[in-house]
């Protein structure tokens, strides 16, 4: 049996190569495609901005139009809105017009996921 060793950084390479072929074509098949695996780089970008994730944690409160988003981030609403667009269009948030505004909260319960996974896993 051989010995493991524990995580560290002189365990980041192999000492022997060697595949374990088993292993590999197991992953290999369970891998999404390409095209897949872009949408969710491109998902993932989307939350490498500053503004569109205090967006995000705003509409995890309470549903905001514009302008309510606009005053809590000290932006203008032209600013607010093209970061909502691209929230919009990658399927994180949702609006409905109520009257002349335009409501916004978040798009389901799997972006509230995201959000709190991913806080959870910095403030580990």
């Amino acid at each position: 049996m051989s010995e493991e060793k524990e995580w560290t950084a002189e365990a980041d390479i192999c000492e022997q190569p060697h595949v374990h072929e088993e292993v590999v074509d197991g992953v290999r098949m369970n891998m999404p495609d390409d095209d897949k695996l872009m949408d969710l780089a491109d998902l993932y970008k989307i939350f490498s901005d500053k503004t569109r994730i205090k967006i995000l944690y705003y509409l995890l409160d309470a549903e905001l139009c514009v302008c309510d988003m606009a005053s809590l981030l000290d932006m203008n609403s032209p600013a607010v809105s093209h970061h909502l667009r691209i929230l919009k269009q990658s399927k994180l948030v949702k609006s409905k017009k109520v009257g002349k505004e335009a409501i916004y909260s978040l798009a389901d319960e799997h972006v509230e996921k995201i959000l709190k996974n991913g806080m959870e896993h910095i403030e580990e």
